[in-house]
């Protein structure tokens, strides 16, 4: 594999083609015309403009990419996430033109690309499932059926989703043909497919999921697990590797199971097996994402592995270099998304332009980044800005670690979830390890930030009050000094 093609954009595209270049490989950017001046745009060996602005007219023009990667005679296309990252067609049609797809087959995409197939497939293996309904809901009546069955509170979610579209909550009997109504108006909107389930709702849910790599050989292991839990609006804004709660039992436990789940579908590549663990530490198999997820920096910084060429080396065909005997967790890292949003403002994104933009730096900081001063941050795409990780000997030395890069990062222009992620990091639930996915409906309101803002400024003004008496006392100091020094030279000239 000598070129590679990157069907994606931002701090992804730019973080896949620095791996691909330290393998020897060049690399082909596609863009919009939004990203003409993008950084992975002019770091990239070759760089072809596919269509405007709008996704739809541009990165999701599957037929348009492969056009261009057989017209520059490339090898390899990796999809990043997001966008075409687990679309099975696209992988089939990557396939058909004798191209290599840098990620799992077409078939295993399709199985897990599917709730309700992801979960047949895993339960052959006896992987813990949450109660629900057993297949798609074909009426109002069986939904009734299944929700007196299930007991509530329950969610309806869409067979075909993710990011907590088409997915609603019902604590009530009398509730469930509106919002399975809903539900399905939002599936329809997001997916095109307004299939429906039924799942019992997890109280005081730990978001946690496993690494998985597997090869074309039949080897699979996991590199441990990621504590995803501190979300908003079901999208997760701080991760951390590894958890907090799990024992080397129950990590073990997970990591086997995730690894069946690989199997049942046939997986090769980066996979990421999602669970819900409830209060009582009872896991849940919840979805698979076959795909590079965007906190896999996390799982690099533990394992000492780069996913993105262990993806390239696995679609080239090789077997995996180590056995799952060999691995082991070194340290804590922590990652925080910094987002152009504004969380005084329910999270909203926030448009403009980074007129200071300035990374932290120093021992154990990474930041994966696709912007600089300048630049700006364009509506038509996810706000991800940039991902902040830390890496330290444990969790305490890893949150202080992130606290002081944070607050070395500057960027003014647009607001952000920088100073948000501070409020967690320094929270007592969060530092405590007991916290759920509740995080921000428990303990966060937006006037928080406007408290935490006030007592900041006020500190720094106390500390400017001193410096500035200090300076004054300096300068009446040197002033007494020079009249002195005028009153010996007048002296001595009169004398």
């Amino acid at each position: 594999m000598k070129k590679i093609l990157v069907a994606n954009r931002g701090e992804i595209a730019l973080r896949v083609m620095r791996s691909a270049k330290e393998m020897g490989i060049k690399t082909v950017a596609v863009f919009s015309e939004a990203d003409r001046n993008a950084l992975f745009v002019r770091y990239a060996d070759e760089a072809v403009c596919i269509g405007p602005p709008p996704s739809n007219q541009s990165y999701l023009l599957g037929d348009k990419i492969i056009e261009v990667a057989k017209k520059l005679g490339v090898d390899g296309i990796h999809p990043g996430y997001g966008f075409l990252s687990e679309n099975a067609g696209f992988a089939a049609a990557v396939k058909k033109a004798g191209i290599t797809f840098i990620g799992p087959s077409p078939e295993a995409m399709d199985v897990m690309g599917d709730k309700l197939s992801a979960k047949a497939a895993a339960k052959k293996f006896n992987v813990p499932m949450v109660p629900g309904s057993e297949g798609l809901l074909k009426d109002l009546k069986e939904a009734i059926s299944v929700a007196k069955a299930t007991g509530f509170p329950l969610l309806i979610k869409a067979s075909a989703g993710g990011g907590g579209k088409g997915m609603r909550l019902v604590e009530r009997i009398e509730d469930v043909e509106e919002q399975m109504k809903m539900a399905m108006s939002e599936a329809k909107s997001a997916f095109g497919d307004d299939s429906v389930f039924i799942e019992k709702f997890v109280s005081g849910p730990r978001h946690i999921e496993i690494q998985i790599m597997a090869d074309n050989h039949g080897n699979v292991v996991y590199l441990f697990e990621r504590e995803c839990s501190i979300q908003r609006r079901h999208q997760k804004v701080i991760e951390e590797a590894p958890s907090s709660v799990l024992t080397p039992e129950l990590r073990k436990q997970m990591g086997e199971c995730a690894v069946d789940v690989a199997k049942a579908c046939n997986y090769s590549g980066a996979g990421t097996v999602e669970f819900l663990v409830d209060d009582t530490m009872k896991f849940y198999f919840l979805e698979m994402n076959t795909r590079l997820q965007v906190e896999h920096p996390v799982t690099e910084m533990i394992s000492g592995l780069d996913l993105v060429k262990e993806q390239i080396r696995v679609a080239r065909g090789e077997k995996l270099s180590y056995k799952q005997e060999d691995l082991k967790i070194n340290g804590h890292a922590i990652e925080v998304r910094v987002c152009a949003e504004d969380p005084k403002n329910n999270f909203l994104p926030d448009i403009g332009k980074l007129v200071t933009y300035r990374t932290p730096k120093g021992t154990g900081v990474r930041v994966d980044d696709g912007f600089e001063e300048g630049m700006d941050i364009p509506i038509f795409y996810d706000p991800l800005i940039a991902k902040l990780i830390v890496h330290g000997k444990d969790r305490e030395e890893a949150i202080e670690r992130m606290l002081r890069a944070i607050d070395e990062y500057q960027i003014t222009g647009v607001s952000t979830t920088l100073q948000f992620c501070s409020f967690v990091l320094k929270h007592k639930a969060f530092t405590s390890g007991k916290f759920d996915t509740n995080f921000i409906k428990n303990y966060f309101k937006p006037e928080m930030l406007d408290t935490s803002t006030k007592q900041e400024a006020e500190i720094a003004a106390l500390f400017g009050s001193i410096f500035v008496n200090k300076d004054a006392k300096v300068v009446k100091q040197h002033n007494n000094f020079e009249e002195a020094q005028r009153s010996k030279w007048k002296t001595n000239r009169i004398q």
